[in-house]
């Protein structure tokens, strides 16, 4: 019949997700397979796109993420469709999957890329901004150049360039630990990129390497049914090409609150009605109070929610039966396949399930995204060509390049020592303004490393960490400025 063919298609493989890691694993399958059908399904309209990849090393990488309309698929991939629609229901015995617009799909091999969606302090406050995708980033800037003073909440990559890119504005910045930045930096580091949150900043130059499309009028409110959640995570440089001043004439004003978090929330008329209002110093009308658990009020005009994802796994569990990790990501094996039968999950959606390499962790970063769709589309492909497969070298040695307050970072291995507990010893090197070396040994042996500013180490200790050669010997001369340290190890 006429109409089944609009409501049912079938396809080879089908990837659900437009951020990088659904677009990398379908653009891998699309051109591994020419004459086969890929579809990809994405709530939004823009999908996030790799470009200016430069393998920088033998595991690190750098790249630009850029926002683009999905036809730039279909024009670079003849087999490739993509379909803008959010997913209501996954039937995975019956490998069929239901769009939210009643189109019935039907797979060989599905794969689930769909990200992670922020962990917000509270559901529906309006004077609570979780920032995680382009639109987000672009109402926050409008909210923002009304504000005299903002509370930011969080203490990961987001929260840190935040706090550094807000101009005219004061921010109060709430970090639960001890210093800022702990999922990347030691308390050393911390201390090294601190002055940068007092002086001035560079002038930037204008050129901004990320193409916008902005999308007007009902289509930008299509696919909004998954809890208002269809972007895809924010680029590395998100903040440029956005102005972030507010409405005071001050440039820089950052208060750190460390080892707090928010206890509670109160409007501006449930504040005057409590005992807090009396023992506040901080009165003034504010539309919004936060109340930190180290005893401190600060009313403000919004309260931006920083603090990382929660895997975006709703529509999918209804029904089946998916292995679910600790932290609620599909758990996928070392061939990034889930508990149910052809069904692979790549991305921030996913919790790596295997026993993972000694210098290696997950963080739910973009390069790991790139990396886990990419690898995810080559085991798609080597299990229907019956291929066996190695898990890919990527997965050998963590490794992250990106930039914080303006310097370069570069992160090798267990670079916060993670998992080393006292078994570790750091070998720091720091010049104030310049770079900050950090290097950590276990057993003599270089696990990890964080590298800020522009110190051209990471190959030297990237091969380091991969050799497991013995360092005793050079104890801590291995850090000396003087020394020519390639040299040492070519």
């Amino acid at each position: 019949t006429v109409m089944a063919a609009n409501t049912e298609k079938t396809f080879k493989f089908v990837v659900v997700g437009g951020g990088i890691a659904g677009v990398t694993c379908a653009e891998q399958l699309a051109s591994q397979f020419p004459s086969a059908d890929v579809a990809l399904l994405t709530a939004a309209p823009l999908i996030k796109a790799v470009c200016n990849f430069k393998q920088v090393s033998k595991t690190l990488e750098e790249f630009d993420v850029e926002e683009r309309p999905s036809s730039v698929l279909e024009e670079k991939y003849p087999n490739l469709r993509v379909i803008q629609s959010a997913v209501k229901a996954l039937h995975a015995q019956q490998h069929t999957l239901q769009t939210v617009d009643g189109l019935e799909i039907h797979y060989e091999k599905l794969c689930i890329c769909s990200g992670g969606r922020p962990k917000l302090l509270t559901q529906d406050n309006p004077y609570v901004l979780g920032i995680r995708d382009t639109d987000s980033a672009q109402e926050f800037q409008k909210r923002l150049s009304k504000a005299r003073r903002i509370v930011v909440v969080g203490n990961g990559g987001i929260a840190l360039e935040l706090v550094y890119e807000v101009e005219g504005c004061e921010v109060i910045w709430a970090v639960k630990d001890k210093a800022i930045g702990n999922t990347f930096f030691d308390a050393g580091a911390a201390q090294f990129l601190i002055p940068s949150l007092d002086t001035d900043k560079p002038e930037r130059a204008a050129t901004c390497k990320r193409a916008r499309y902005t999308i007007e009028g009902p289509a930008a409110t299509q696919g909004l049914a998954v809890g208002g959640e269809p972007g895809s995570a924010l680029g590395p440089d998100w903040h440029e090409g956005i102005s972030l001043r507010g409405a005071e004439e001050v440039s820089h004003r950052v208060s750190v609150e460390y080892q707090s978090e928010v206890k509670q929330i109160y409007t501006h008329q449930d504040f005057l009605l409590s005992p807090l209002a009396s023992q506040t110093a901080d009165t003034g009308s504010w539309p919004v109070y936060a109340q930190l658990t180290n005893g401190k009020t600060f009313g403000c005009d919004f309260i931006v929610s920083a603090t990382g994802v929660v895997p975006n796994t709703e529509p999918f569990l209804q029904g089946n039966s998916f292995a679910l990790a600790e932290d609620s990501g599909l758990k996928v094996d070392d061939h990034m396949m889930t508990s149910e039968p052809d069904v692979y999950a790549a991305g921030d959606v996913c919790t790596a399930g295997w026993e993972p390499s000694h210098l290696w962790q997950q963080m739910r970063l973009w390069t790991q995204a790139r990396q886990m769709g990419w690898y995810a589309g080559r085991c798609m492909a080597a299990d229907v060509l019956s291929e066996t497969i190695e898990l890919d070298f990527c997965f050998e040695l963590f490794s992250h390049i990106t930039k914080f307050f303006n310097y370069k970072v570069v992160l090798l291995g267990k670079f916060n020592g993670q998992g080393l507990g006292l078994n570790q010893e750091l070998l720091v090197r720091c010049t104030k303004g310049h770079e900050y070396v950090k290097v950590v040994l276990s057993g003599g042996r270089m696990l990890g490393a964080v590298l800020i500013g522009e110190t051209d180490l990471e190959e030297t200790f990237e091969n380091l960490i991969l050799n497991q050669m013995d360092l005793t010997p050079y104890g801590e001369e291995l850090l000396n400025p003087n020394i020519d340290i390639e040299d040492y190890f070519d």
